[in-house]
């Protein structure tokens, strides 16, 4: 089965808030929530993806120098594997004001504590939990 390599930014501003966006129904784990992110490019650093990504997505722009690794995360789920690329994005305020589900998605800011209210994909459990004991 092919491997889908994915990066996944956890954005933070405050020290405490995180931005998520709803899963469109008709994709894989639809209706679930999710950090932004999206695939690597061949060629193509996680970085680079991301920043790429979060502009296409979230309408958020950021730089490389934002952008911290922070885990990677292989998960099989019955239909699908994916490799996550988890990396901590420390957003400007004033750009993290302007984002937006700039493909259609809902999008919120959340505190990091409230983020066990929403059902994420099974692969974004470590995440979670490393968001949760990082920012405690």
């Amino acid at each position: 089965m092919k491997v889908v390599h994915v990066a996944v930014a956890v954005i933070v501003v405050n020290d405490s808030d995180i931005l998520i966006a709803r899963r469109p129904d008709d994709k894989h784990q639809g209706g679930k929530w999710e950090f932004p992110g999206g695939k690597v490019e061949a060629g193509e650093s996680v970085p680079a993806a991301l920043v790429r990504e979060l502009d296409e997505e979230v309408a958020l722009k950021v730089t490389e120098d934002q952008i911290t690794a922070l885990m990677e995360i292989p998960f099989h789920y019955p239909d699908k594997s994916v490799l996550l690329d988890v990396c901590w994005v420390q957003a400007n305020m004033n750009d993290a004001l302007l984002a937006h589900g700039a493909e259609g998605q809902e999008v919120r800011w959340v505190p990091f504590t409230r983020l066990a209210e929403f059902e994420f994909p099974a692969a974004n459990q470590p995440i979670l939990e490393a968001v949760t004991a990082a920012l405690s």
